[in-house]
């Protein structure tokens, strides 16, 4: 913990690094904290705040820094909490990915006094492969998958909204990203690759959506959101969809705080995906 509360030398910010432990995890799953100091003696009208859960991409080898805590860092300064789920990969395999979103609601709530977190108001925001485990929470909090594995009840899971950057969705030959649906499932991807295809498993438990891809996206192609957001039209799940003309795959946040050391990753047109998602969680929480 950094700082404290209150104290004579001030206020602070608390970062934390704390494991997360669900079925099958790695040693090295964890969720990096990052709570907005909340002062009670009339300095702030807000008492607690929203928290925006952020699953990195890395197509289930690896979790990206860029797409974690620079997104982080954005929601900081809007007046969120955030935490970054580095959740475990390769050849760790699916369930453990979304039991461990569980987790990480579980260590939340939990901690819900204390941080000052309105647990009724957090999303989980998911890029790339991490839009697809973002997804799947978003598809599965209530089934008995988790409730059962997690021993909890499900509204002690339910997250307000899910916002996606890219995701890979479908496992559907033509358009998917066969590689993260491979290290996801392992030697289960032919039995299992239908079952995570999340365009399939859209009920009306599914919370509101913000979506956003590219249509040069050569990595995971346009028609993941495309088939996603359909899945959430035919349920008349309350959704809203961007879908920019240029830009490759993997941009995050897309501006000049997450260029590549080699000069990519900055799309000035699609840097405005945040904003749209800010005014988007300011609807969604009102």
């Amino acid at each position: 913990m950094i700082g404290g509360r209150g104290t004579e030398r001030g206020y602070a910010m608390i970062y934390e690094e704390i494991p997360v432990r669900a079925e099958g995890s790695a040693d090295y799953a964890r969720l990096q904290v990052y709570i907005q100091d909340t002062p009670h003696d009339g300095s702030l009208k807000v008492k607690k705040r929203p928290l925006i859960l952020i699953c990195p991409g890395g197509g289930y080898v690896r979790t990206s820094y860029r797409e974690g805590e620079p997104t982080a860092l954005h929601f900081l300064s809007k007046g969120y909490h955030a935490c970054v789920l580095r959740y475990s990969v390769a050849p760790v395999h699916f369930p453990t990915q979304v039991l461990e979103v569980g987790k990480a609601m579980q260590i939340i709530r939990e901690n819900a006094a204390k941080w000052k977190v309105d647990m009724d108001r957090i999303v989980v925001q998911g890029s790339s492969a991490g839009g697809h485990l973002a997804a799947s929470y978003g598809v599965f909090w209530e089934h008995g998958l988790l409730v059962s594995r997690l021993k909890t009840g499900e509204e002690a899971l339910r997250p307000r909204g899910i916002m996606l950057s890219y995701p890979v969705i479908t496992a559907d030959p033509e358009y998917a990203h066969r590689e993260s649906f491979e290290m996801l499932l392992g030697e289960a991807y032919e039995a299992m690759a239908d079952e995570v295809s999340l365009e399939k498993r859209v009920t009306k438990s599914v919370p509101p959506c913000f979506i956003w891809h590219t249509m040069e996206d050569q990595t995971v192609p346009v028609e993941n959101s495309l088939l996603f957001a359909m899945a959430l039209r035919k349920e008349q799940i309350p959704a809203e969809l961007h879908i920019f003309p240029e830009g490759a795959h993997g941009l995050s946040l897309a501006s000049p705080v997450v260029e590549r050391e080699n000069g990519e990753g900055v799309q000035a047109e699609c840097a405005r995906w945040i904003e749209l998602a800010d005014a988007w969680l300011e609807r969604l929480f009102a």
